[in-house]
């Protein structure tokens, strides 16, 4: 969740930046090309004040003396003007006639920006607005404003500025500005991480007590700490739905193991009955052997329920233990058993004892090892072998007891290990059907498991897992004290 809900705040907060570094971005521009045209505005107007005693006398008469000097001195004017800038400016009559320019051959063409300049005064407008200079435009900025006599423009003020310097203004505000939209993005980004953190806090802390809980671990609960309101009171119905469902299933065992308690006796007194009765039949009696054979077949499922029960409830008592050395203990205990069905043990395990040391309760492990070895050898016919392998990895240590038996499909293979389950090809062989399912609790007591594979070319592969290390539970996982 959190690598689909992070990208999202992400693009949402990127996008609200990008939405207002546009809009700011232009607005910058804008503000630094307005500063150019009043500069240039008041360039023309200072021209035009002096072009105005120029042009007070009618433009086909010839200047006096004193007009002729004020014309030299506006061409003067220009003259440093453009040299100072490197702005092109001149005053033009109505037709477009030169009164005075710089550079001297400097005329107004016909179309264009300068143009729309010059005709847009000629119609009386001192404010002019040209279009914006963006960075990427290499381009000129023109600027004129009308000279007026008794109501009538008679001349046009023109400036041609260019834009070289106003560009790079502006690029340098922009790369300001996206220093600033780098900087907030990354603030932002730290806000969404934190943000998301919190929001899914509760979330990652329910999602590993609930893995906690689905492979047997009731024990784990969440502290309620951090998150929005919403997901804290999750937390809360979620350590009660824990409660109530520890106490049913420890009712149900706590049941279970009584039930199987009190019918032992009843059962053992009943089949000592039994006993009794056989002796009286005349021999050849087989309904009697039957029955018998039928009471201690209960009596074999009362045994493995009050063992299942006990596995279940009972706590680990986990300690660094040689693997190697407790399989091959059971495999030799086994072998005995073994021989009378015509059926080999072979066991292999690493040489060092400390390539196959795990985590692991040396007596659960130990009965759950015997319930993997027994089955095994049920459904081993005479002549075949039982091979039980220890084998350590980096994070593991496994046992692996692979029989030559008639095997499982893979129908058959999703059932096993279900309590009571046993293939309807097997109905014959002795067992309840609650072997695998005590080793399953024993071992998942102390946080390893067991697998079920097939065996080439037939039979059937179990894979014990114990843990090579302690794990170390994490505060969100382990009990909460009630208040």
């Amino acid at each position: 969740m959190r690598s689909r809900l992070l990208p999202l705040l992400i693009v949402l907060m990127a996008g609200v930046l990008l939405a207002l570094g546009f809009p700011l971005a232009a607005s910058q521009a804008a503000a630094q090309q307005q500063r150019v045209v009043v500069d240039r505005i008041d360039d023309t107007t200072r021209f035009a004040a002096l072009a105005q005693f120029v042009t007070a006398r009618d433009e086909q008469t010839e200047l006096s003396p004193v007009d002729d000097e004020r014309l030299h001195t506006l061409r003067t004017e220009l003259a440093r003007y453009q040299q100072l800038y490197g702005i092109s400016a001149g005053v033009f009559y109505r037709d477009r006639a030169v009164m005075a320019a710089a550079p001297a051959r400097w005329s107004v063409p016909v179309g264009g920006e300068l143009y729309d300049a010059y005709h847009s005064a000629l119609l009386g407008r001192r404010v002019h607005n040209p279009q914006q200079v963006w960075p990427w435009q290499h381009r000129k900025l023109a600027i004129a404003s009308p000279i007026v006599r008794d109501g009538d423009v008679v001349a046009v003020v023109v400036t041609d500025s260019p834009t070289g310097a106003l560009r790079a203004r502006i690029l340098h505000g922009w790369l300001l500005l996206a220093a600033g939209e780098a900087a907030a993005m990354a603030l932002a980004m730290l806000f969404a991480v934190r943000l998301t953190a919190w929001v899914l806090l509760p979330v990652a802390t329910l999602d590993r007590a609930t893995h906690d809980i689905a492979t047997g671990r009731m024990k784990s609960r969440v502290e309620a700490s951090g998150g929005p309101p919403e997901l804290r009171r999750l937390v809360r119905s979620f350590n009660e739905m824990a409660d109530n469902v520890e106490e049913v299933l420890e009712q149900q065992r706590a049941f279970v193991a009584d039930a199987s308690h009190q019918l032992r006796n009843p059962l053992s007194a009943l089949l000592l009955r039994i006993e009794l009765l056989g002796l009286a039949l005349p021999d050849g009696h087989t309904e009697a052997e039957s029955v018998k054979e039928e009471g201690h077949r209960l009596a074999q499922v009362l045994d493995d329920l009050l063992g299942l029960a006990v596995a279940e409830s009972s706590g680990s008592h986990l300690a660094s233990t040689d693997i190697g050395h407790l399989a091959g203990v059971r495999a030799s205990a086994w072998a005995a058993a073994a021989r009378r069905s015509h059926v080999a043990v072979r066991f292999t395990a690493p040489a060092r004892a400390e390539e196959a040391t795990g985590w692991a309760d040396p007596i659960a492990l130990s009965s759950a090892l015997d319930a993997v070895i027994d089955n095994a050898i049920k459904f081993t016919p005479a002549g075949e072998s039982v091979t039980v392998r220890v084998a350590g990895g980096a994070q593991d240590v496994t046992i692996t007891v692979a029989d030559s038996g008639p095997g499982l499909t893979e129908e058959e293979l999703a059932r096993i290990g279900d309590r009571f389950w046993r293939s309807a090809r097997h109905q014959n062989v002795h067992g309840s059907g609650l072997g695998l399912s005590i080793a399953r609790a024993l071992l998942g007591q102390g946080g390893g498991a067991i697998t079920f594979g097939t065996r080439e070319p037939h039979g059937l592969e179990v894979t014990l897992t114990v843990p090579r290390g302690a794990a170390v539970p994490s505060p969100s996982t382990g009990p909460v004290p009630r208040a």
